[in-house]
């Protein structure tokens, strides 16, 4: 029996996979597909993202494969400068691979012992109050119909009936559906997904083209002032990303455009269609905005696109799914190892679910920003202006970015909720002290203590010019729990994230 099984091997799945096995979870990652299918769906991660890359010792294993980019754009495609002075860092997107992004990650998870069963796909769920049991058949052989869902009496789930299956099982005490929008898991819970439709199509394509370079911006630039949704992308080596707003909605959006229709779509919005030719991956998405009405269902959980779906405008997706594990990861270890307080994996639901409601208004606002109709484009006009102001050009970039998001803790010190930025010490700096996934505490007054939680805690007495409080106490994912000077005011919060301290634990600073 297995700890978790985490169904879903994108980098949302990976992620948390390799933050479970940091703390000794055994895990196991189940994914439909034999072998990774070498697409990049996204192409950068955000400041965010490269902060968690880099509170886990990771980030110069992706910076040697990326390139930081700090330019303008992000924002429904407005383009206007790089903010300054962004709160962070990493003030730049990494440009990277959705592919590499999972190679990278993958290798984590398997240095940290993460366990992977390939080529099958889950079609039942049965829970009950000890675990979760998983059916699974290879991928391609399911029978249409086939999948049902149970639970246990505190799940909140309804019983499903018949047959689950004949292929493997697995069962382990907790399940995270990490399977995309298309979510198994989260249909065989019956979980409620309320959201918008698509409305809209875009094609898009990797493909090689036999015009100059000049030349084709030279077009893009003139279709542009038309048809935002329209615009091409260099990813070296020859190829170049095609993005083209489709006739209409398709039957099937899994089924990828024709080469043909393709170059058609394009040849209506430029007048050419580049001589377009050997692509290497076609793929078309919708507009459609998602948002899953519990992340958990007693011992199942959602994480990334299982959870949320919304347009690619901005980037986020991809960056969304990563902050979900990076938030799950540290609670569902602390539930499965034993010291979790009540109501801490609760707090999972409670801090991405409005994070996610955020992103998704974020999105529809810049869809609408992208239209052609008369109206919208007046409004973006009106935006474009306003984001000449670099307060309102650096705002709209740090919510796109998720430095804005800050989990609501309830009245305290200015600083409790939010992230800590990598901020540099005497003895190196704070992110180097986060790698074992441990939660933090930078003690400048030298007289605090975590004694009682040693274990789940560490203590660094040390000073930075640029933390604006005494000290500070950081959950794993690095956001504030506590700041200030008072022993008996950081005794009564440790609990809250830590759990109940262990008697005759002696704690010294380092």
């Amino acid at each position: 029996m297995f700890d978790v099984i985490v169904v879903g091997a994108g980098p949302t799945g990976l992620l948390l996979s390799a933050e479970l096995r940091l703390h000794g979870v055994r895990v196991v990652v189940v994914e439909r597909e034999p072998a990774s299918t070498g697409q990049a769906r996204a192409l950068g991660l955000h400041a965010r993202s490269v902060e968690v890359l880099d509170q886990r010792g990771l980030l110069e294993r992706f910076l040697s494969l990326g390139q930081k980019f700090a330019v303008g754009g992000f924002f429904a495609g407005i383009d206007k400068p790089w903010p300054e002075r962004l709160d962070t860092a990493h003030p730049y997107v990494l440009g990277i691979p959705q592919d590499v992004t999972e190679r990278l990650l993958a290798e984590r998870a398997t240095e940290l012992g993460v366990e992977f069963r390939r080529g099958l796909e889950v079609v039942g769920l049965r829970q009950d109050a000890a675990g979760v049991s998983v059916e699974m058949t290879p991928t391609g052989t399911r029978t249409p119909g086939a999948g049902s869902a149970s639970a246990g009496p505190a799940s909140g789930v309804p019983a499903g009936a018949g047959p689950v299956g004949d292929g493997t099982s697995l069962r382990a005490r907790y399940v995270v559906g990490c399977d995309g929008g298309r979510s198994t898991v989260r249909k065989l819970l019956g979980v409620g997904f309320p959201g918008e439709p698509a409305r809209t199509e875009t094609l898009l394509g990797e493909v090689r083209v036999a015009v100059a370079p000049e030349e084709l911006a030279a077009v893009v630039s003139e279709a542009r002032k038309s048809c935002v949704r329209f615009g091409t992308m260099p990813l070296g080596d020859g190829m170049y990303r095609l993005i083209v707003p489709a006739d209409g909605l398709a039957a099937d959006r899994s089924t990828p455009p024709t080469l043909d229709e393709l170059k058609q779509r394009v040849r209506a919005i430029a007048g050419t269609d580049f001589g377009a030719h050997s692509p290497r991956w076609l793929s078309r998405f919708g507009d459609a905005t998602r948002l899953v009405e519990r992340y958990r269902t007693g011992r199942v959980l959602l994480a990334g696109d299982a959870a949320h779906i919304h347009p690619p405008t901005g980037g986020m997706g991809l960056n969304l799914g990563l902050q979900d594990a990076f938030n799950l990861g540290w609670k569902l270890a602390a539930e499965v190892t034993g010291w979790a307080p009540d109501g801490l994996l609760d707090s999972y639901h409670a801090e991405r679910h409005p994070v996610a409601a955020a992103v998704l208004d974020n999105t529809r606002a810049q869809t609408e920003l992208l239209s052609s109709e008369p109206g919208a484009r007046a409004v973006r006009r009106l935006v474009a202006e306003l984001m000449d102001f670099d307060e309102v050009n650096r705002y709209l970039i740090e919510k796109i970015t998720a430095l804005q998001v800050r989990y609501d803790f309830g009245a305290g010190h200015p600083l409790l909720g939010s992230r800590m930025r990598d901020i540099g010490l005497k003895r190196g700096r704070l992110y180097a002290l986060l790698h074992a996934g441990r939660g933090l505490l930078l003690d400048q007054t030298g007289r605090l203590s975590v004694a009682g939680w040693a274990d789940r805690v560490d203590h660094v007495a040390d000073h930075s010019e640029e933390l604006p409080a005494p000290a500070v106490l950081l959950r794993p994912d690095g956001h504030v729990a506590w700041a200030g000077d008072d022993q008996a005011d950081l005794r009564a919060h440790l609990p809250r994230w830590f759990g109940a301290p262990v008697p005759a634990t002696t704690a010294t600073p380092v």
